[in-house]
């Protein structure tokens, strides 16, 4: 049979919580039991999505391994999965560093193991559903129920100091935005039926309305808001510097790997192509509020004591450049954004990991407590060296290719907003290598520092399953680009055409338009 043809999206995505369900007939007491079980399931979970990948059709821009199912048909509600270009490597990334979060916490949890456990292939679940989802509606559940299990990992496992503050607040601001994407879902909704006689939320159905230009913009701004919180992008930033700082290394690793790409994932997959007319005409905006997240992240991080919290305002910065290529709206800069998606699971993924480890034997965030532990802990340093030059994005290394790529396409679009967007890769230079230079360098004079003990065979691990990646992309990012092209290819020419079949414009914005939006080409033609 046609792996194509059986239901692997419905297998990836609830598989987890299978697991959850399993752990849940087990003896909280035996916490290793709980750990091999959970091990066992992620293990299998990223197994089972490799055929995704192995079987991806590099010939067609359409949806893959579908499928689709009545659900509510009273009110158009469908179970409709599928995967493009722009989502298969999301919910690889998923699977992939959620079994590196299960190794990575094997001795770091030790209260409430189960509870954890449960809550981490809960949150799985949620995150690859968002990934997937081809019905607003359902899109939406999935995207409310990855909040419960992330609240819980910051609430009840996050740093007792103020784990709860943190917690709220992520909520809070997270709530926020969904309620308003909620009645911008609702809104299409009961257009779409006015305007075809047919109330459904199918997504690909919904691409073909052709909503009025003056909706267009507070629809875009509802949207907007939810995708920007979670991003974040500035000024919606504020709540993931405290929720990064106060979570477990588990949580600010998924966190920063997986759930901020929801975010651009959703101005991709639903803000652009839904309201061409409102995205192309707030690109100046949205693009200069993803430059003042870049320069202002960037700045932040120069005067952070806290490591974790350095990494976190780091985040605002490396997604303020996704964002940006994202609204370049051409080949180069949609498959840099992507890419650099990817790039910052990675590679923040990893520099969490890192932070964690050291945390784990000094109880210590603070950059003035280290200094000279390269001579204790050679590995340590080594990985933490390789990851640090793949975040200021070094050539060879994954961070290159996504940021030259992204900037390309800005430059094709706006070349001023890529001058000034470049300062920022400077300022990361700076605060990484200024931040590894305290930690690692210098006199070993702290007593606590001298009997820190090198990364375990278990932490080697880890790391180097991460480190891979670093390199394939650096090195061979073709891998990765031939599965988006065919994709951003048609998304582009789906832009244009739907924005052309709107309604008539003055004839200065048809002139700013095409100037901004050209048609989709390869990237051989442009580099000839």
């Amino acid at each position: 049979m046609n792996l194509t043809e059986l239901p692997l999206l419905t297998l990836i995505t609830f598989f987890p919580l299978l697991g959850a369900a399993l752990l849940l007939f087990v003896n909280k007491e035996k916490k290793e039991t709980i750990r091999w079980i959970t091990l066992v399931v992620a293990l299998l979970e990223f197994i089972f999505s490799l055929p995704l990948f192995f079987n991806f059709r590099l010939d067609t821009a359409a949806m893959q391994f579908v499928e689709k199912a009545p659900w509510i048909p009273e009110y158009g509600m469908s179970y409709f999965l599928g995967i493009d270009g722009i989502s298969l490597f999301l919910v690889l990334l998923t699977t992939f560093l959620t079994l590196v979060s299960v190794i990575s916490c094997w001795t770091d949890i030790q209260d409430k193991v189960k509870e954890f456990m449960i809550c981490l292939l809960f949150l799985e679940t949620g995150m690859i559903g968002v990934f997937v989802a081809l019905d607003l509606f359902l899109f939406y559940v999935f995207w409310e129920v990855m909040l419960i299990p992330m609240y819980l990992l910051i609430g009840v496992w996050g740093n007792p100091q103020r784990r709860i503050y943190a917690a709220i607040k992520f909520i809070i601001y997270t709530m926020v935005g969904s309620v308003l994407m909620l009645v911008a879902i609702l809104v299409l909704y009961f257009h779409n039926g006015a305007a075809t006689g047919t109330y459904t939320f199918d997504l690909l159905e919904v691409y073909k309305l052709q909503v009025p230009i003056n909706v267009q913009f507070w629809l875009f701004l509802a949207f907007g808001v939810a995708f920007a919180i979670k991003v974040p992008m500035f000024p919606f930033h504020t709540w993931l510097p405290d929720a990064h700082t106060e979570a477990p290394t588990v949580g600010s690793v998924l966190l920063a790997a997986v759930l901020l790409k929801m975010g651009t994932y959703g101005f991709l997959r639903f803000s652009i192509p839904l309201f061409p007319h409102a995205s192309i005409q707030l690109v100046p905006f949205v693009s200069i509020l993803a430059i003042i997240g870049i320069i202002y992240g960037a700045l932040v991080c120069l005067v952070q004591q806290d490591l974790k919290r350095l990494i976190a305002f780091s985040s605002v910065s490396h997604l303020g450049f996704v964002v940006l290529g994202l609204f370049a709206l051409n080949l180069q800069g949609i498959e840099g954004g992507i890419l650099q998606m990817l790039n910052h699971g990675f590679s923040t993924g990893a520099l969490f990991l890192l932070v964690g480890m050291i945390y784990e034997r000094r109880h210590t965030r603070m950059i003035a407590d280290f200094g000279g532990i390269w001579r204790q802990m050679p590995i340590f340093a080594a990985f933490f060296m390789v990851v640090t030059l793949s975040s200021i994005g070094l050539p060879g290394l994954n961070g290159f290719v996504g940021e030259f790529l992204i900037l390309v396409g800005t430059f094709k679009a706006t070349a001023v907003f890529a001058v000034v967007a470049a300062t920022g890769i400077i300022l990361a230079a700076a605060y990484m290598l200024w931040a590894y230079q305290r930690v690692m360098f210098g006199e070993l004079t702290k007593p606590e520092n001298k009997v820190l003990k090198d990364l375990s065979g278990r932490e080697i691990v880890v790391l180097s399953c991460v480190t891979v990646f670093i390199f394939w992309i650096g090195i061979y990012p073709q891998t990765f680009l031939s599965r988006m092209e065919p994709t951003v290819k048609s998304y582009l020419t789906q832009v244009h055409t739907k924005y052309r079949a709107g309604l008539p414009l003055p004839e200065g914005e048809k002139i700013f338009v095409a100037q901004a939006l050209p048609k989709a080409e390869s990237r051989s033609q442009n580099s000839e």
